[in-house]
């Protein structure tokens, strides 16, 4: 793991630093009266409008295959950044504003706190309820008790994406989402359709499904970024390295932060050519798709990254072997704490949606997290 080093870089010293090598990562959050304070202070910026604040940018700088990261107050980086050269600069201001505006709503839903999406697997082989809802009728049930429970987004998904997992004929994909989907729309929930081949996203969007949420990025299927553009779904882009088949075999990058980002950033210009808004775009980095426990635990802690991309972040990180590792339990059903230890640091680092199996104590650590961060 790269060190962080307290203080920022004399300016003279970036003179071969290209302005897109440059990442800011908020630090130091607070909430409540105290983000208030620090705000009109000075002492601090707004992060993505969810009423927290922070008061240190940690600076990452990649040169090549080095990466440096530097820590600092934003009353001194401030101040530093505009004595830098005009294409550091507007970099840094780039960020610095995405990470700081409020998020506008995604799929008409507000992004102002951060929101559930259950997982709804319509699959016999999913990697912790796998058969547990294969059809239609149970899993609509399951989906409504979810929704009952403080899920607003529903996800459903007919093909198993867990690591080793072969791929799912679209037409038997369909076969098992199609009606729920349907059925759920129907009653008038936000439903999301978890696939990565454009007829089913079609078949799903054509049933009532308001986004699609797809583990490739809509890499998997040469005509899902048009068919998503011509629809202007909302979509959920997320970061995966290799295939389910072949993602856990041996992860590696340059650095899994900036890797993650330049992916999502280029995935999301995809979407803009193809006709959506930013606020459109979800992204997700795939926590668990071709990562090691430490590049998990590197992005959990970091995600206040990707809110320099402008678009709302999900993190899915439920019940993921890296938590049965660490944790030592290998049931995924009983991961629930440590899958709540995830969400909320999640929370705290920025995150909007969280997608996760156990809605009931998602939400109620969700709402006391939401208590203490008022104004006391």
């Amino acid at each position: 793991m790269t060190t962080v080093v307290a203080g920022l870089p004399a300016p003279n010293t970036l003179g071969r630093v290209r302005a897109r090598d440059l990442y800011c990562i908020p630090r130091s959050i607070s909430t409540g009266a105290v983000a208030v304070a620090l705000i009109e202070a000075g002492h601090a910026l707004p992060f993505s409008g969810n009423g927290s604040a922070y008061a240190a940018v940690e600076l990452v700088i990649r040169e090549g295959e080095d990466i440096a990261r530097h820590a600092a107050s934003v009353t001194a980086f401030n101040p530093w950044r505009q004595i830098l050269k005009s294409e550091l600069q507007e970099r840094l201001s780039t960020l610095i504003m995405a990470i700081s505006e409020p998020r506008k709503p995604f799929a008409e839903i507000p992004m102002d706190v951060p929101t559930i999406m259950g997982v709804v697997n319509v699959t016999p082989d999913s990697f912790s309820d796998g058969g547990n809802h294969a059809s239609s009728d149970t899993a609509v049930a399951h989906a409504i008790s979810l929704a009952e429970v403080g899920a607003t987004f529903l996800d459903v998904g007919g093909e198993s994406t867990r690591p080793g997992a072969n791929p799912v004929d679209p037409s038997i994909e369909q076969q098992r989402v199609i009606p729920v989907v349907r059925a759920l729309a129907e009653k008038s929930f936000t439903v999301s359709i978890d696939t990565r081949n454009a007829s089913t996203m079609a078949a799903a969007l054509d049933a009532g499904a308001k986004i699609v949420n797809d583990v490739t990025a809509l890499t998997g299927d040469p005509k899902a970024v048009a068919e998503v553009g011509r629809r202007s779904a909302p979509v959920v882009l997320m970061h995966m390295q290799g295939t389910p088949q072949t993602m856990q075999a041996a992860p590696k990058y340059s650095n899994v932060l900036t890797d993650v980002y330049d992916y999502l950033d280029l995935r999301i210009s995809a979407c803009l050519g193809a006709g959506l808004k930013i606020h459109q775009v979800c992204v997700d980095p795939g926590i668990g798709f071709g990562k090691t426990d430490s590049g998990n635990l590197d992005l959990i802690d970091s995600l206040g990254l990707l809110q320099g991309l402008g678009c709302p972040v999900m993190l899915g990180a439920s019940r993921k072997s890296f938590i049965g590792r660490l944790s030592g339990e290998e049931n995924p059903s009983k991961r629930l704490a440590g899958s709540i230890a995830a969400a909320m640091a999640g929370v705290v680092g920025g995150v909007n949606i969280l997608r996760v199996h156990d809605v009931e104590g998602t939400r109620q650590a969700l709402a006391v997290w939401r208590a203490l961060a008022r104004d006391r």
